[in-house]
C-alpha cells in the first residue's frame, strides 16, 4: 500500500521514527540497522512495510529496500512475526543475518532473544535458497548523540524490556566495553545479556 514515506524527520530513537509528510505524522517502527544509518537531517525517506493485524495497522520503516526485503523474507517464515523480525534485524547486521542463513549457522540465530532451535532451523530451511550474501550492502554507521545510554535504554524499553533490567544490562555493557560504543552497539550487546 505504501512504498515509502518522505518528509520531515520529527522524532527519532532506536525503536521508531516519526516522519511528518503532508501534515500527517507517520510513526514507523525501525530496526537498529535503520537507526544507525539515519542521519540527523531535517528530511528523510524510509521505505515501508504495512503490517495489518486483527487489532492494528503497524508501519515499519527501512533505510534501504534490501533491508525491507530481508524483513519481508523473515516474516514469511512460519513462527516469525513482525516484532521477531525487527528483533533479528536489531540484534545482528543484515549482512550477518544473510551469512548465517546461507551458511546454515543456526547457533548464531539462536543467540537472538525469542529465537529457539526450531525457529532458527525453520528460518534457514525456508530462506537459504532465497537469500544471497550480496542482498544487503555493508552498513555505514552514522553520527550519534551524546546521550547514548539514555537512547539505548529508551530503545530497550520500547522493545519490551523492563527498565530496571535494561539499565542493569546497559551498565554491564558499559563496564566491559566502555562508553565509546555507538547506541546500536550498546543495544546489541545488551540484547546478548538479556
Amino acid at each position: 500500500m505504501y512504498d515509502y514515506i518522505k518528509g520531515k524527520l520529527a522524532e527519532k530513537n532506536p525503536a521508531y521514527a516519526v516522519i511528518e509528510a503532508g501534515g500527517v505524522g507517520y510513526l514507523l517502527n525501525i530496526s537498529l540497522h535503520t537507526y544507525s544509518q539515519m542521519k540527523d537531517e531535517e528530511h528523510c525517506l524510509l521505505y515501508t512495510h504495512l503490517a495489518v493485524k486483527e487489532d492494528a495497522m503497524v508501519l515499519f520503516g527501512f533505510m534501504d529496500q534490501a533491508e525491507r526485503e530481508l524483513f519481508r523474507q523473515l516474516i514469511s517464515v512460519n513462527g516469525v512475526g513482525t516484532n521477531t523480525a525487527r528483533m533479528i534485524l536489531s540484534s545482528m547486521s543484515p549482512n550477518d543475518i544473510c551469512q548465517a542463513i546461507v551458511q546454515g549457522n543456526s547457533l548464531i540465530l539462536q543467540k537472538i532473544k525469542g529465537i529457539g532451535a526450531k525457529t532458527a532451523q525453520r528460518i534457514i530451511i525456508d530462506l537459504k535458497g532465497k537469500i544471497s550474501k550480496e542482498l544487503i550492502p555493508h552498513e555505514n554507521l552514522g553520527f550519534l548523540h551524546n546521550t547514548k545510554k539514555e537512547e539505548a535504554l529508551s530503545g530497550l524499553i520500547i522493545l519490551g524490556f523492563p527498565k530496571m533490567i535494561a539499565e542493569k544490562a546497559l551498565s554491564k555493557v558499559i563496564e566491559v566495553e566502555g562508553t565509546a560504543l555507538p547506541v546500536e552497539e550498546l543495544i546489541r550487546h545488551a540484547l546478548k545479556i538479556l
